[in-house]
Formats: structure tokens, sequence, C-alpha cells
């Protein structure tokens, strides 16, 4: 399936008010696509467009809580008006919860699920009617943000993985039906490792101390960059770091042991040790808008060896393929200048 470049796409990104959405609307603004960015924080959609407009690029907004399929529906009407349609939606619009299950409210369940999964799920459904009723002859994409957590649940976020289970879930179903229709979409699930966004600090939070990420911590340029990518190449699923890889694949290998190392350290690792503040909570509101980075601790990556590799096979395919022959004739050398010397 072929996608157009990324300078010739008109491209929704739901959550584009902060953290991984904005990051990516913004790198996307400086790659030439027009864009219809959409949250529920009106001035800060607001002055994201008129930065982007400063770049010479054409962006509109939407104020939607994508929980609500109206205002879904209203996205697809903005994008329609200004553009007469779009080639790539990306639904990243999310929230967070941390706490015990047995202590917090199921009300607060429901509202996490409606923002992460439902959310997801009428994006989808409205993108692909959509590109449907195009009767495209070129491809078009639908990119959901999963998360590492959509294959390995860790403790503290229950319903979080839960939401994100259940995305990953619906992508695949999805994929399936739209291929086997004849449907000229490719269908992504990108999954994240621990990324130095807000998203602690606006996650409904049920612990005393302010939530924080464990380690290792990615930048959200990690993230933009792969999602981009999937934009113009179509991919099944990928995973926007090395250690979102590995931390699925330790649990497919060995469930038991990683649920006892985390029940070992991964509560203490997830809080701050410093007091709760709820100030920025967003399970039911906007909060702050136009912030990329969270407070993490420690060390920030700001590049992925390994996204590098999944984005580029051939070329990593080519570079071990170089290294192993520069190592093959180093070798070779120094035998051969050992056998002269006898």
């Amino acid at each position: 399936m072929k996608l157009k470049p990324l300078r010739d796409q008109v491209m929704v990104i739901t959550g584009a008010s902060s953290g991984i959405g904005l990051v990516t609307a913004r790198m996307a603004a400086k790659r030439g696509a027009r864009l219809v960015l959409a949250a529920r924080n009106e001035s800060a959609l607001a002055q994201l467009v008129n930065e982007i407009h400063y770049l010479g690029v054409d962006a509109v907004y939407a104020v939607a809580d994508v929980g609500n399929e109206e205002d879904v529906q209203d996205i697809v009407r903005v994008a329609n008006e200004s553009f007469g349609g779009f080639d790539t939606w990306i639904n990243d619009a999310g929230i967070g919860m941390y706490g015990a299950p047995l202590d917090s409210a199921t009300d607060d369940f429901h509202r996490l699920m409606e923002t992460n999964f439902w959310g997801v799920v009428y994006g989808s459904l409205a993108a692909a009617r959509a590109f449907r009723e195009q009767q495209r002859t070129i491809g078009a994409a639908i990119i959901n943000v999963g998360s590492e957590v959509s294959d390995r649940t860790i403790p503290l976020a229950g319903m979080y993985s839960a939401s994100k289970h259940a995305v990953k879930g619906f992508t695949d179903g999805l994929r399936m039906e739209l291929e086997k229709a004849g449907d000229p979409v490719s269908v992504t699930l990108v999954k994240p490792g621990a990324t130095d966004t807000p998203f602690p600090q606006h996650a409904k939070n049920y612990m005393e101390e302010e939530p924080t990420l464990p380690s290792p911590v990615y930048a959200p340029d990690v993230v933009a960059e792969v999602i981009l990518h999937c934009a113009e190449t179509p991919q099944r699923e990928i995973f926007a770091s090395g250690s979102a890889r590995a931390h699925s694949l330790q649990g497919i290998l060995m469930p038991r042991f990683v649920d006892k190392m985390m029940e070992a350290m991964f509560f203490s690792k997830q809080k701050s040790g410093k007091p709760a503040n709820r100030a920025d909570d967003a399970l039911y509101a906007p909060t702050t808008g136009l912030r990329e980075r969270g407070n993490a601790k420690g060390h920030v990556r700001k590049w992925s060896a390994y996204n590098k590799a999944a984005m580029h096979p051939l070329m990593a395919t080519a570079l071990l393929a170089g290294l192993g022959l520069g190592v093959w004739a180093a070798a070779d050398t120094i035998k051969s200048s050992k056998a002269g010397q006898t």
C-alpha cells in the first residue's frame, strides 16, 4: 500500500494540546503536513494553530472530547469543510490512573475507558467511514497510540493497562475487517514505553504520593518520529523504544517472573516521594495546555537505536552485515599477519 508523503497530507491528531500529540503536531507541521488538531482545551489549540500558521502551514482545530461520539463527528466535519477530507487519522488522546483498584471509584474506570478505548473506537470508525466515502485510489492511515502495557500490565496502573489492552484488540480486529473489504487503509498500533510527558501529572491519582515514570524514560520526540513514519510507511504495529519491546517480550516469555519482579519493584518505582497534587487532573476536564514534557526523574533518552532499526530494517541489516564483514576482515588480517611472522 502506498501512502502520501507528509508534505502532501492532511492529518488529524487527537490529544494535540500536550505531550506526544503536541510534539507530533509540531513535527508534522515542520514537514509540511496540513493539520486538523483536536483536544478539549480550546485556548491551547488556538495558540498552537497560530504557531503553525507562523511556519506557513495550514492548520485548524476542533474542540472535542473524544469520549463523545458527536464531538468526534465534529472533527470530521471540520476536516471536510477546511480541507475536503484527510489522509491520516492519529488517535493519541488518552488519560491515566494510578492506584489500587480496590481503592478506586468505578465511575472513574468508566470515564477512563470512554477516553482511552471508546475515543479510539469512535475516531477509527469515523476515519474508516470517511476514507470509504472518498473512494480513495491511494492509501490512507489510521494510527492508534497504544502502549507497552497493551501487552504487559503494570501494578498501580491496572485499569489504564486494561484500556490499552482493549485498544490493541480493537485495532487488530479493525485491520482485518478493512483488509478483507479491500479498503486501502493502513491500520497501525504504536506502542511507546515510558515517555516524558505530563501524563503522570494529568492522571487521576489515588495514591498519597505524586506518580512518576519508571526508567528508562524517552523523550516524546522519539514516539512522534515513529508515528509520522507510520503515516508514510504502512506498519502493522511498532514499538516506540527498545525498552517497550523488551517489556513486552519479557511478559510473553516469563510472565510469572515478571509478576514477581514488578511486585518487588514497580510499586515503589512509580512513586515520586512527593505529596500528591491534583491541580492538573485530566480525567474530567482539560488541563494546562502546550506542555510537551513532564517531570521525569533522571536521564531522559532522546533517541532509540531500536526505533531506527525498526523503521529502516533494510538499512539496519546492511549495517549489521557491514559490521560483520568488517570484523571478519579484521580477524582475517590478524590471522594472516600472525602466519607471516611464523
